[in-house]
């Protein structure tokens, strides 16, 4: 019989690359979208279907999930208020907690982050980390442990994703394309970059698994992470390396003390169509983004983690042809 899987979020980047996986394997995937002519991208894939609906609204947001055997949420925001931070990632959950336990849907995979803690959410160093956490805790009690768990929960929690349409390497290399230097805000903090594929791969390993629930996996968190730790002083190196500015020698990159750092972040803030950077992202990378060892990673799903720098080397390759020794030897021809 043929799964159908309700993917909240399912048009964004890791969403894109959950439900394309999915459709391959025959799974029947629900989109919801505030407005289907802007997820054109989903609209050919085969088993599709995309709703007009707003995800806050409970009442429609149950109708949705009617008739579907698991749920995925991807949905999350990097900036915000208080109350935005509360709305997307403790509410949110809340609502399809309630939603599938009316429709009995028995599976349910959640998108969270690294340094977050639902035991004690409270103790993180940011709005974004306080809210996953909460968000994690209102999942968990809804779904319950064992074999009388209301529903199978997975929550992953991701280092920084990257990948050919990620905004975090590329927007590093877009910035070093403008400036002649990058004066960088916590640039000691560490990361553990994971490829969007493994990701995806893990998120419907969950959905496709068929084991007998027991106390000790239900829930289930996995720290998903790739094999290389990374400071963000040498992310943003790589990033300008690899996509061929400076001819492949890339940008000085300049730590800021932490005073003109919090400043930094306030005037991108201001900024108009939304900051790259705030004061709450400063905070989160208080906490190193790495793989505790208390928890398992990909690796226990079957995935074994690829590297960043083959990857990432073929896609801002090819999003700057123009730069670089290739470049070079293109304009001389």
């Amino acid at each position: 019989m043929t799964k159908k899987v309700l993917v909240i979020g399912g048009s964004g980047f890791v969403g894109t690359h959950v439900c394309e996986k999915l459709v391959r394997l025959g799974w029947h995937v629900t989109v919801p979208s505030r407005r289907r002519a802007k997820v054109p991208h989903l609209l050919t894939l085969p088993f599709m279907t995309v709703l007009e609906l707003d995800i806050h609204d409970e009442a429609a947001l149950t109708r949705a999930m009617a008739g579907h055997d698991a749920v995925v949420n991807l949905v999350a925001i990097l900036h915000g208020t208080p109350e935005q931070f509360e709305k997307v990632h403790v509410a949110l959950p809340q609502k399809l907690a309630r939603a599938c336990l009316a429709n009995h849907v028995k599976t349910l995979v959640h998108i969270s982050a690294l340094g977050a803690d639902a035991q004690h959410p409270e103790s993180a160093p940011s709005l974004y980390l306080r809210s996953k956490g909460q968000g994690e805790a209102v999942l968990m009690q809804a779904a319950g442990l064992g074999a009388q768990a209301a529903f199978d929960l997975t929550i992953l929690r991701p280092s920084v994703i990257f990948g050919a349409e990620d905004k975090f390497l590329n927007l590093f290399a877009k910035l070093q394309s403008v400036f002649p230097f990058m004066p960088l805000a916590s640039a000691h903090a560490r990361f553990q970059p994971v490829w969007v594929e493994d990701v995806a791969a893990a998120v419907v390993q969950r959905l496709a698994r068929t084991t007998t629930l027991t106390r000790a996996e239900t829930p289930q968190v996995i720290e998903a992470c790739g094999p290389e730790v990374f400071t963000l002083q040498e992310l943003v190196k790589l990033s300008a390396q690899l996509s061929g500015i400076g001819e492949g020698r890339g940008r000085p990159v300049i730590p800021l003390p932490q005073w003109m750092g919090r400043l930094q972040a306030r005037v991108m803030e201001l900024a108009p169509g939304g900051p790259l950077m705030s004061r709450d992202n400063l905070d989160s990378m208080q906490r190193d983004n790495v793989a505790s060892g208390l928890l398992p990673g990909l690796q226990s799903l079957g995935i074994e983690p690829a590297a960043l720098r083959p990857i990432a080397q073929d896609y801002l390759t090819k999003n700057h042809a123009d730069r670089g020794l290739l470049g070079i030897r293109r304009r001389a021809r």
